[in-house]
């Protein structure tokens, strides 16, 4: 049995709590997460903190792996990630289904979080400007430094949230209202890699090619993620 440490941004841990325990069980291996922000797993990797993989948004893992820090050779796709709005359970549900409608539907709202770390929250301000409605919508927003925006809106503290779907779906008690519109929406797309000094690079290889299988495909859109082929 390996312990296997696995560094990783919020925005996997949803798909990850449900792949794992089927890993660890098939395997005998532990799997250890360990969760930051995506800014700031980048970050502490780059400081020198180091494991055996990681899953990271892939300019983060390329960005690693071309100094050598991952082994480039490991590299894999895992998972494409889109962006949504979600709102308190049983609260009416705005039209998000189209540029306009998403615009007025902000431009309606009595706050907006989104987070200020995060990918999607790093994407929200530019957004704005680019709808133009960046001064109306500043007021409104409730930010946090990073992890699941969306209990600030069961908390009662926000309207509304801005944030990856993967990360909506895994609040209770929200309503996930669904995808902002395509010509709006990024993919944030994530990999896979192993570190280069890790000393469980069997196992951690074998954690790779088990997150690439293509039965795992349903697991993944349960999370509310693309699972991404290698």
């Amino acid at each position: 049995m390996t312990a296997i440490a696995l560094r990783t941004s919020n925005s996997s841990r949803p798909v990850l709590d449900l792949l794992l325990p089927a890993f660890e069980k098939e395997s005998g291996h532990t799997v250890e997460l360990i969760l930051d922000t995506a800014k700031n797993s980048l970050a502490r990797i780059e400081a020198g903190e180091r494991g055996d993989a990681a899953v990271l948004l892939g300019t983060s893992i390329d960005k690693l792996a071309a100094r050598g820090i991952l082994t480039a050779t490991s590299a894999q796709p895992f998972a494409r990630s889109i962006i949504g709005i979600a709102v308190l359970k049983g609260a009416p549900k705005p039209d998000i289904s189209t540029v306009d409608a998403f615009k007025r539907t902000l431009l309606n709202a009595q706050s907006i979080a989104h987070t200020v770390h995060g990918p999607s929250g790093a994407y929200f301000p530019g957004l704005m400007e680019r709808l133009g409605i960046a001064a109306q919508i500043r007021p409104k927003e409730v930010t946090r430094p990073g992890g699941y925006i969306g209990v600030v809106v069961t908390a009662g503290e926000a309207e509304m949230a801005f944030q990856q779907m993967v990360e909506l779906m895994a609040v209770p008690g929200l309503d996930v209202i669904g995808p902002i519109p395509p010509e709006l929406q990024f993919n944030f797309d994530s990999k896979a890699a192993l570190f280069a000094e890790s000393r469980n690079q069997v196992a951690a290889r074998e954690l790779l090619v088990f997150f690439a299988r293509t039965e795992n495909a349903p697991v993944f859109r349960d999370a509310g993620l693309e699972q991404l082929s290698p």
